[in-house]
C-alpha cells in the first residue's frame, strides 16, 4: 500500500501524540465511530487523498463506497439544487453550509462499513485524522469528541496547540499550490463529493 502524503502523516502524528497526552480521555479506538456520522466540508487535498486510497481497494469494495456516495449527492442535490452546478464550496455563505451539515447530519460517511471501520483509514481528510482533539481559538474550545471521558475538558499542551496551527497553516499553502493548477476546483466541497 502507497503511504499518506506527508502532510497527512503529520496530522496522524499529531493527533496520537495529543492522543498521549490527554491521558486516555480521548476513547478513540478502532470501531468508534461516533464523528463518522454527519457530512462535513473536506478540502480538495483530502478529495485526492480519498481518491487515491479508493484506487488501492478491491474492485467491489471501491464500488461500494463510491454508489453510496453518489446516493448522498443525490439527496443532497435534491434537497439543495444549487449543488449541481456548483459542488465547490468556496462561495457559499457559512451559514448555508452549516445549514446542509445540519440537514444532513445522520449520513454516514460513504467509506464507514457496517461494523464501523473506515474502508480508506490511511487516506482519510485531515478533520477524520485530528477530530476529537479539543483546540482552543478566540477563547473557545472546538472539537472535543462527544464521548470524551474528562470533565472539565482536558486541553492540549501549549505546544500541540502550536503544532496544530503549524498544521493549519501547511494545508493552507498546500492548497494554494493546489488551486494553482487546479484554478476552477476551489477549495472545500462536502464530503460525499470527495469520492466520485
Amino acid at each position: 500500500m502507497h503511504p499518506p502524503l506527508p502532510f497527512f502523516q503529520q496530522a496522524s502524528h499529531w493527533f496520537r501524540r495529543a492522543q498521549a497526552s490527554l491521558l486516555d480521555a480521548l476513547p478513540c479506538s478502532q470501531g468508534c465511530c461516533k464523528c463518522c456520522i454527519g457530512i462535513f466540508p473536506i478540502t480538495q487535498l483530502d478529495a485526492l487523498e480519498l481518491r487515491r486510497g479508493l484506487n488501492l481497494l478491491p474492485p467491489d469494495h471501491k464500488t461500494a463506497i463510491v454508489t453510496r456516495a453518489r446516493e448522498q449527492i443525490a439527496s443532497l442535490e435534491l434537497a439543495y439544487p444549487d449543488l449541481r452546478s456548483t459542488p465547490n464550496l468556496d462561495e457559499w455563505a457559512d451559514s448555508r453550509i452549516d445549514a446542509i451539515v445540519e440537514h444532513f447530519g445522520n449520513l454516514p460517511c460513504p467509506a464507514l462499513s457496517a461494523d464501523g471501520r473506515c474502508r480508506v483509514y490511511a487516506f482519510r481528510p485531515i478533520t477524520c485524522r485530528t477530530m476529537g482533539v479539543p483546540v482552543e481559538s478566540d477563547g473557545m474550545v472546538h472539537g472535543a469528541c462527544e464521548v470524551q471521558t474528562a470533565v472539565p475538558i482536558i486541553r492540549p499542551s501549549p505546544s500541540l496547540r502550536a503544532e496544530h496551527d503549524y498544521l493549519a497553516e501547511d494545508e493552507a499553502v498546500a492548497l494554494s499550490i493546489l488551486r494553482q493548477a487546479q484554478p476552477e476546483k476551489g477549495d472545500e466541497l462536502l464530503l460525499p463529493y470527495g469520492f466520485v
